[in-house]
């Protein structure tokens, strides 16, 4: 008789031991992924602090004159009063003799021809056209699938 109630109460033990297996499975598993998210968020934060210190520090750059300077005379360009300003026209073709060329002479600058008193969006796009005209017959590149047409239309409503 011995064996039978091993084995009924190894059965009832089985059974509950199952059981909290299959209850306790679903919150483990949450628990798990939810690490998994907190540690993602986290990365995520010290990765935006981070930035947000980058930031600071710029902004705190931008109360110092001299990078304010520095950065007017990079990015738009600007020349303080008394500074010399060269600029390379075209570094690509440059004579090394000393005799000029024909080509180098100095010409008049192509002006639009509009009427007086014309919008100056319309002055504008004549300017670009001419300058259209003008880079293509000096360089001789033109820019491949431009569908524009020579009226100003782009073919579409």
């Amino acid at each position: 008789m011995l064996p039978e109630v091993l084995t009924v109460r190894l059965l009832v033990l089985s059974v509950v031991v199952l059981l909290a297996f299959v209850l306790l499975l679903p919150t483990v598993r949450g628990a798990v992924q939810q690490r998994a998210e907190i540690d993602r968020l986290q990365a995520e934060l010290a990765a935006h602090e981070s930035a947000r210190t980058e930031l600071e520090n710029e902004l705190g750059r931008w109360d110092d004159r001299s990078y304010v300077v520095e950065q007017a005379r990079t990015r738009l360009n600007y020349v303080m009063p008394g500074d010399t300003v060269w600029r390379v026209i075209d570094a690509h073709e440059v004579v090394d003799d000393d005799a000029p060329a024909e080509s180098d002479a100095p010409t008049e600058p192509v002006r639009p021809g509009g009427p007086a008193g014309a919008p100056w969006y319309q002055g504008m796009w004549e300017s670009m056209q001419v300058t259209d005209a003008h880079a293509t017959m000096v360089g001789g590149d033109e820019v491949d699938g431009a569908d524009v047409e020579p009226d100003g239309g782009d073919g579409g409503e």
